[in-house]
């Protein structure tokens, strides 16, 4: 009896692992026969389309596009005139960056835009900054460029206008701000004006929001009587900014309160 039930027990064991890796081999064809075209679409889908960007190029302009014009309405104000200034003189400055800078603008909606620096380098070199600026325009804007056009409001050269005015750009330096001071005090005592909106003859508003660039805690003489009532946010530097670095400063603008207090009527 006991040599039967080893007999026994043995022929069951090798039985069931047959039985079992038969069961094995059978569920494994049945879930390749199931999975097979499954595999077969994600191996398309893996095929990179000839449309698609190659690895290292940019990722097309559309969503960015998308997301600028939706960021300008979400915020509770916009900024009418930007300034920006940069103090950064250890280096060269960046036009590249700067006409980033001047392209979010037009995209979020802001019509007005100051450029300053203390040597005045943008000013000598317009045509450079306006050349970047209608590239960047093409890069980043793509067919929406056309609704955006800028114009060089401070000068009168043929060369640095640029189609007709839905921005205005004006390229300083620090003698732009001496005259209108002189002009403006000299409109004051004669007249005895209660104020005197110096940028108002041509058509530009004082600026709202002004992005001073560099470590130098002085706007260095820009337009220093257009800015009383101005915010200033400072940044680190204009040297590749992103354009999340330039939306946050847009956003503290948005939620600063200015106090105006009241205001004083002079008797004569």
């Amino acid at each position: 009896l006991l040599r039967l039930h080893r007999t026994l027990t043995s022929w069951l064991r090798v039985r069931f692992h047959t039985w079992n890796w038969i069961w094995r081999r059978c569920c494994r064809a049945a879930s390749a026969a199931v999975l097979e075209p499954l595999g077969f679409t994600l191996r398309k889908q893996e095929q990179p389309s000839p449309h698609a960007p190659a690895r290292g190029e940019c990722l097309p302009a559309a969503p960015h596009r998308m997301r600028w014009r939706a960021d300008g309405p979400s915020l509770e104000k916009l900024p009418v005139h930007m300034g920006l200034v940069i103090t950064e003189m250890e280096q060269e400055p960046s036009f590249s960056d700067i006409a980033s800078l001047v392209v979010w603008c037009m995209a979020v909606g802001i019509f007005y835009i100051s450029i300053y620096d203390h040597q005045g380098i943008f000013k000598r070199n317009n045509s450079r900054l306006m050349d970047g600026i209608l590239k960047q325009q093409q890069e980043l804007l793509g067919l929406d460029c056309s609704k955006y056009s800028p114009e060089f409001a401070n000068s009168n050269d043929k060369d640095d206008q640029v189609l007709n005015c839905h921005l205005a750009v004006k390229v300083l330096s620090p003698e732009d701000g001496k005259a209108d001071i002189v002009r403006a005090a000299q409109d004051f005592c004669q007249f005895g004006c209660r104020y005197v909106s110096l940028l108002s003859s041509n058509g530009c508003p004082d600026p709202d929001l002004v992005l001073k660039f560099g470590p130098v805690d002085s706007t260095q003489g820009f337009l220093p009587w257009h800015i009383r009532l101005t915010d200033i946010v400072s940044l680190p530097s204009h040297l590749n900014i992103s354009y999340e670095d330039f939306f946050s400063a847009l956003r503290h603008y948005a939620a600063c309160e200015q106090r105006l207090g009241k205001s004083w009527s002079l008797v004569a």
